[in-house]
């Protein structure tokens, strides 16, 4: 059987395992199996195991660990989003992504720079928030490293 069966699939809803699926407004970026899944929901972590009760959470920016045979076989860094969650498995959208060992701590720390001189030249409100929002993520990023 494919890991890169969708969180959709009901021809291998039997094998034990849920499906996930990471989205962003560009692109599929993650389409597998998996034992389980926990995602920084707003209010707090949440694991999905496979048969889970459907619900729709709010995603905070952090970490997606995905486990396979007891142990994280994949870690993802969003920067928030939604994830719809039913008994076939989990999907979450969102408008940022990356695998957690593409980040680098050097280009995260620039980004938070770059964010923060645009906050103290930033002119509207619309900019100052927009400027705060990435210094946020950012912070999560760098937290995420560490």
């Amino acid at each position: 059987m494919s890991d890169q069966t969708t969180a959709g699939d009901t021809a291998v809803e039997n094998d034990g395992k849920l499906g996930f699926e990471l989205a962003s407004p560009e692109a599929l970026l993650v389409s597998r199996r998996a034992d389980m899944v926990v995602v920084p929901g707003t209010e707090g972590d949440f694991g999905v195991l496979p048969g889970h009760a459907p619900f729709i959470s709010e995603v905070r920016a952090g970490v997606i660990d995905v486990y396979v045979d007891d142990k994280i076989d994949e870690r993802l860094f969003v920067a928030g989003g939604f994830a719809e969650v039913n008994e076939k498995g989990c999907t979450v959208l969102s408008g940022e992504a990356y695998p957690l060992d593409e980040l680098d701590k050097g280009d995260v720390d620039e980004r938070r720079g770059d964010a923060v001189d645009q906050l103290a030249n930033a002119d509207t409100d619309e900019e100052r928030a927009a400027a705060e929002a990435e210094i946020a993520l950012c912070d999560a990023m760098l937290v995420a490293l560490e």
